[in-house]
């Protein structure tokens, strides 16, 4: 592995800081932040599981409850760059609590709310604060880890980010089972109450400031020029059940368009020396960040449509409870969670040969799985397939927590939070393109055949062309650090001379 070229001209920028002194409390102070992290990311998945109970109770239509799912999905995207550019210039810990006691508070409302449009206004609320939260994770472990115990750091928030995400449909069927009745479903938004108000708490006291650059302004032109175009992309896709990607494929090429705008903007203020949103300089400069965020989101494209394929498959399919469908794949998430925190311990020796094992490794447990429960009897179908699934959750283990290690570890702490907001929205548009197109998929083969098995299959199927593509991607960039490598090769480190890199430092 080779050591990557940074906007700051080294491999760990903060490391080569000689007044730098770890702070004692950074790996309590870590585990605060993992636990909200953890309760944001949970929440875009564990209510998919109470939606029949919800529409049943609210008296909702399919298109209005959808929104319960998509509105958070939309709002917690739309607020990722801006809020971690907030935090780079303000004071992390301050809008990190302030976010976090915003979730908190609106995860009550969503619980109590009387009908589905105070649901829909609720989520959407809460999904903009999870946003404004997410970014001041990774940009917190940059400031509080260098060296080695960034890449265990990392581990950890890779682990959290992965199982989250899996084992939401099995912690929202816990939760039903639990909570009996009609009203249960209000439990999967109580819960974040008591658990945020503890971390808020703890936050207060562990969680280390971050000392002012001076460079405040924030770019409001950036942020709508922004907004709107990732608006743009998001709306039809989170509108898919109700015919948006008929009626709003338009939207599409508009996004694309505003998003180019905002690129030249961002290249603009660079040039005059300004403070741009989100500096273009990441991609270009910044040694793996372009390629990690690609990796990112092809990945996130079939990682999260697969789920709500498999609670289709097993509760509808199968004729499964909630908690017995979020048992069947578990093994997934077991497997993620026990691999994602080892690989974070590996990443400096394999860097991104550590990705292209998981990946395959992802493929080879989904096709897998694909193809047992095509052809194995239904009946039979979860315990044959767990060995697999759980083969696919190792590889998933060192896909996420690696890529985000190697995509955020040469970024300059003062960048870290427009960086990692800028990566998770990313994953968050690979994530909400995955959850409307393979459900989509799955009802469309279902309703030419009806043909539940034929139907996971074929939704399996697309998701791994998106992992696959994910593959083709690491195993580029892998090729291409074994090249830099070579001892002919120019050393990275001598680019340190370079201007830009000279401008930055």
């Amino acid at each position: 592995m080779t050591a990557s070229t940074s906007v700051t001209g080294g491999r760990d920028p903060g490391a080569q800081k000689a007044g730098y002194e770890p702070d004692p409390r950074r790996w309590r102070a870590l585990w605060v932040t993992l636990v909200a992290g953890f309760m944001s990311l949970l929440d875009v998945t564990i209510v998919a599981v109470a939606l029949p109970t919800i529409q049943r109770d609210l008296g909702a239509s399919p298109a209005q409850v959808q929104w319960v799912v998509s509105g958070y999905a939309l709002t917690f995207a739309l607020a990722l760059v801006t809020a971690g550019r907030l935090g780079d210039a303000l004071d992390r810990r301050r809008i990190f609590l302030l976010a976090l006691g915003g979730f908190v508070v609106f995860s009550a409302a969503c619980g109590a709310a009387p009908g589905i449009m105070l649901l829909v206004a609720a989520r959407l609320a809460q999904g903009l604060a999870a946003g404004f939260m997410a970014p001041q994770n990774s940009a917190l472990i940059q400031q509080m880890f260098r060296g080695a115990e960034r890449g265990r750091a990392f581990g950890f928030f890779g682990a959290t980010v992965g199982i989250s995400s899996a084992a939401g449909p099995l912690t929202g069927g816990v939760i039903l089972a639990l909570a009996s009745g009609a009203q249960g479903w209000r439990w999967i938004f109580y819960v974040n109450v008591p658990i945020g108000i503890l971390a808020i708490l703890l936050g207060r006291r562990l969680l280390p400031r971050t000392r002012r650059s001076g460079r405040g302004r924030v770019d409001v032109p950036g942020v709508l020029l922004l907004g709107l175009g990732v608006l743009a992309l998001m709306y039809p896709l989170v509108q898919a059940e109700a015919g948006g990607l008929d009626r709003l494929w338009w939207l599409f090429p508009v996004g694309a368009a505003v998003l180019v705008v905002f690129a030249q903007w961002q290249r603009r203020l660079v040039a005059r020396h300004a403070q741009p949103l989100l500096d273009p300089r990441l991609f270009s400069t910044v040694r793996g960040y372009a390629v990690g965020a690609g990796i990112g989101t092809l990945y996130f494209i079939g990682f999260s449509g697969v789920w709500l394929v498999f609670a289709l498959y097993y509760q509808h399919g199968l004729g499964f409870s909630p908690l017995r469908s979020g048992l069947a794949v578990t093994p997934f998430a077991l497997g993620s969670a026990s691999a994602a925190v080892v690989s974070g311990r590996l990443v400096d020796r394999f860097g991104r040969l550590l990705t292209v094992c998981g990946l395959t490794g992802v493929i080879v447990g989904l096709g897998g799985t694909a193809l047992l429960l095509r052809f194995v009897p239904p009946h039979l179908a979860p315990w044959v397939a767990a060995p697999v699934l759980f083969l696919g959750g190792v590889g998933g283990g060192f896909v996420v927590s690696p890529n985000i290690t190697m995509t955020l570890r040469d970024v300059p702490v003062r960048m870290a939070g427009a960086a990692g907001g800028a990566l998770q929205t990313g994953q968050r548009l690979g994530a909400t393109l995955g959850t409307a197109a393979l459900p989509g998929l799955f009802y469309l083969v279902l309703g030419r055949s009806h043909d539940y098995r034929g139907a996971l299959v074929t939704a399996l199927c697309a998701a791994l062309v998106g992992m696959v593509a994910s593959l083709a991607l690491a195993m580029s960039d892998w090729r291409r650090d074994r090249r830099l490598s070579q001892p002919h090769r120019k050393c990275p480190d001598e680019v340190a001379h370079d201007p830009v890199h000279a401008r930055q430092t």
